[in-house]
């Protein structure tokens, strides 16, 4: 059966100092949230009150049904996978996946099962008898999801899972994850991450953290394509923000006239004009962006631009170029006008990150 997590007003401070404000939002039943967001955003500590490992001075955190805020963590209900997977050295594999089922006291005979049955959905069925130290950091971590799933949880909780795995590992894990969250449509999962590729690769729904506040909420793609704020559209992915003013038939950025829906933004108010890096073309074409070539980075498949236009710096990232344009030649970029969002004034400005 599907559990969902609810954080109702859930405010969490240390003395004066509020490290998660007032949060309201709800992880669906068997659904994949990512909380993501930049360190002291707020989002471990959140998990941390699912968990049951910090209190709340104020709110009320529910799963399924039940009023959880007062409860211990062993009878929350929840598994949990941090990032330096915490196995028992001294121990096999089978004896740490089998752990939290002996301290809930489950019959022998259950838990044989049982563990057979989360080592065969991790993919370490054959290293029931190794040690951790014979595993490398993905099978480590594999044995630690291993043991969260062991006690069937309605939730499992992932805090940064990934950040100490080098790249290649990292990229299988993902993988995993993904295929590990298609076997168990029941169960619901929070993930916290600071990393945008972990959250748009394995979320259903992204929560962006920010100074201890949610800032935004939504699918993937809905916070990519079309984010309602400039700290959204910087860290889900890379976003040129540049401050332009309304004008009767689109914006204006210094005295270049752009064409780009307008909603209802007001002729003559300052806003803030979002362009992703990939979607800037090189030459001439609609809403042509004439400037000078500041820095060239080779990114394999790809060449960043750094270009200056109008006073601003704006990033594009183009087709890998034959021939590099030298620093300080003149340029041509150029966005189809769907492209392009628009955000009200005051939310960032300059190039994009990453």
């Amino acid at each position: 059966m599907s559990t969902d997590i609810r954080f109702d007003g859930v405010t969490v401070a240390y003395g004066r100092n509020v490290v998660l404000d007032a949060l309201d939002l709800t992880v669906e039943p068997g659904e994949v949230m990512a909380l993501l967001g930049p360190s002291g955003s707020g989002k471990t500590t959140a998990l941390r009150a699912v968990a049951g490992f910090v209190q709340p001075v104020a709110g009320r955190i529910f799963i399924g049904d039940r009023d959880v805020t007062d409860l211990p963590p062993h009878r929350r209900g929840i598994g949990m996978v941090v990032q330096q997977y915490a196995l028992f050295p001294h121990m096999r594999v089978d004896a740490n996946v089998a752990f939290g089922l002996r301290a809930r006291r489950t019959p022998r005979e259950e838990t044989a099962v049982r563990v057979t049955e989360a080592l065969e959905a991790t993919g370490m069925a054959g290293y029931a008898k190794r040690y951790p130290r014979e595993l490398s950091g993905g099978q480590q971590q594999r044995v630690a999801i291993a043991r969260a799933l062991a006690i069937r949880p309605g939730v499992l909780l992932f805090d940064e899972p990934l950040s100490a795995l080098d790249a290649p590992l990292r990229s299988g894990m993902l993988a995993e994850l993904a295929r590990l969250h298609r076997d168990l449509p029941d169960v619901s999962m929070l993930y916290v991450t600071h990393d945008q590729v972990e959250a748009l690769t394995l979320a259903d729904r992204i929560a962006v953290m920010d100074r201890a506040r949610l800032q935004d909420c939504g699918t993937p793609q809905d916070l990519y394509r079309r984010p309602r704020t400039g700290f959204t559209a910087s860290f889900v992915g890379n976003a040129n923000l540049l401050p332009v003013t309304v004008t009767a038939r689109g914006v204006r950025l210094g005295d270049t006239a752009l064409d780009v829906p307008t909603g209802d933004a007001v002729a003559g108010a300052p806003a803030t004009l979002c362009l992703r890096p990939h979607l800037l073309g090189l030459g001439e074409g609609p809403n042509a962006l004439r400037g000078t070539v500041a820095e060239v980075q080779w990114r394999g498949v790809t060449h960043r631009l750094a270009v200056d236009v109008a006073g601003h710096r704006i990033t594009a990232d183009v087709r890998e170029l034959r021939e590099m344009p030298p620093l300080g030649t003149g340029i041509t970029l150029h966005f189809a006008a769907d492209d392009a969002v628009l955000l009200p004034a005051g939310e960032g400005g300059g190039a994009a990150r990453g």
